[in-house]
């Protein structure tokens, strides 16, 4: 009798999870189908999937047309600095282009580092924050701005906009003629960023690529053609120097020394946000050079899972958790659902959990079922129909993931995308219980500090820099099928 009443508790359990898997997963389907309806309703417009249209019919901006400050926040970077500001030297020509390196003032290391690769090139200047690393890389950020205040009273010239990078970036020699561009008509300006595959098998550092691949080109695609708010990835992203100077006034009412949010986990998703809520105007703009090559950022991404959970756990805790409690919920119904979709990492970590443990309740009960111990089957036949059009949604989610791989990386690269589908879920599991964890403790009243993912020196990358390393020349830009 026991042991009949186990195997109902069992099956009350299964269903349970069922109900509960099946019914978010229909939802996250709709969802994702909506966004790829737009998408290739915006590509079909275009005529054609890449199109020959030019980006603009002005001559794109010489190299000392548009003044444009570069801030890097770097702690503990002396591995990768070198080569990043050795590059964007190389490749930048622009003499009013000023490079701005934020060291700390215990980190010896990283600023012997920023200081060979200079080689006294007046474009680039070292500012020391006072305070010991780590801060956050939003304190790092604003002691830069305080910098370029200083010499633009100084100096008495105003910049046209503010780019951020990270220290291990690979950007184009292109970049700075376009965000400079599109600076003169919008307040924020996306290029997409483009994660490069780690030597070796890359299980972990290629789930980048696959996620970055489809988001940057479906999903801000059609959340630029739509008018939402674009979020900042932190990389390859501009801001107009007046709506920074506007952003900045606000925060110092709040508080903070400047435009960045010192204790946010995400101060440049934030501030990238903010600028659609302030009624500023935003681009996402995916275009390629005249040799076919995407104009984005390029860099390695973790390739353990460690290294990835810890990341990912940033991420989510501060676009999922501290932006909810930051920003809110405002905006138009667009950009109400697009913060849904920016914030559903905890729950999508809590459904994909849900759901493996169902897949591994139903391994377990399939003897009992073989053996007739239990029923076969206790659920509505529309159940039954909802599980077969979440499969077919699944299926239709892998055939995407592996197109936009396998076009931006190659035939393998797009079945390796599939069969990395797992790898993903399961960094995001973790990930998601870990941000739900580090943020109930600041509410406790825990200090943040930057949590941020060591960057390895890769032979590889640093390779890729030197042979790039070129004047950068005018160039023919077309952009990937973006509409007008």
């Amino acid at each position: 009798m026991q042991l009949s009443q186990g195997f109902c508790w069992l099956q009350l359990l299964e269903r349970e999870l069922l109900y509960f898997a099946l019914f978010w997963f229909v939802i996250g389907m709709l969802d994702e189908m909506l966004v790829d309806l737009l998408w290739f309703g915006l590509r079909f417009r275009s005529g054609c999937f890449e199109s020959p249209v030019l980006l603009s019919t002005h001559t794109l901006p010489t190299p000392s047309d548009a003044p444009i400050a570069v801030f890097i926040a770097a702690w503990q970077e002396a591995a990768v600095i070198g080569a990043t500001i050795g590059h964007m030297l190389g490749v930048w020509a622009q003499d009013r282009m000023r490079i701005y390196v934020g060291c700390y003032c215990n980190d010896a290391p990283t600023i012997a580092a920023v200081m060979a690769a200079a080689r006294g090139d007046p474009r680039v200047r070292i500012v020391i924050n006072g305070h010991p690393g780590p801060t956050t890389k939003a304190d790092c950020l604003n002691r830069l701005y305080a910098a370029l205040l200083d010499d633009e009273r100084r100096l008495g010239q105003r910049f046209l906009g503010v780019v951020l990078h990270d220290a291990e970036d690979m950007v184009h020699p292109r970049e700075l003629a376009v965000i400079g561009e599109a600076l003169a008509s919008v307040d924020f300006v996306q290029l997409p960023v483009r994660p490069e595959m780690p030597p070796g098998p890359h299980w972990v550092g290629g789930h980048y690529a696959d996620e970055f691949v489809e988001s940057h080109t479906r999903v801000l695609t059609v959340r630029d053609a739509l008018g939402a708010a674009l979020p900042a990835a932190g990389v390859g992203c501009g801001f107009a120097r007046a709506m920074l100077s506007r952003i900045g006034a606000i925060r110092r009412e709040q508080g903070e020394r400047g435009p960045f949010v010192a204790e946010c986990f995400t101060e440049d998703y934030e501030i990238g946000m903010l600028v659609s809520h302030l009624g500023g105007k935003a681009r996402f703009l995916r275009l390629r050079d005249e040799t076919g090559e995407l104009i984005a950022t390029r860099s390695y991404f973790p390739d353990t899972v460690a290294g990835a959970v810890r990341q990912k756990t940033r991420w989510i805790h501060g676009i999922a958790l501290q932006s909810w409690d930051r920003l809110g919920w405002m905006g138009r119904p667009v950009d109400v659902w697009m913060a849904l979709r920016d914030r559903r990492g905890p729950l999508v970590a809590l459904v994909l959990s849900v759901a493996y443990a169902l897949l591994l309740l139903q391994a377990a009960m399939a003897p009992l079922r073989a053996m007739h111990w239990i029923d076969g089957d206790l659920v509505p036949p529309v159940v039954h129909h909802l599980v077969w059009l979440s499969f077919l949604g699944l299926l239709w989610r892998m055939a995407m993931r592996f197109g936009f791989s396998a076009r931006e990386y190659g035939m393998m690269e797009g079945l390796r995308a599939v069969a990395r589908i797992p790898v993903a879920n399961i960094i995001t599991i973790i990930a998601g219980r870990r941000a739900l964890v580090a943020y109930c403790r600041t509410l406790r009243g825990k200090k943040v500090v930057w949590d941020k993912t060591p960057h390895l020196d890769h032979p590889v990358l640093a390779q890729r820099m030197r042979r790039a390393a070129m004047p950068s020349r005018p160039a023919t830009l077309s952009p990937e099928g973006l509409p007008a």
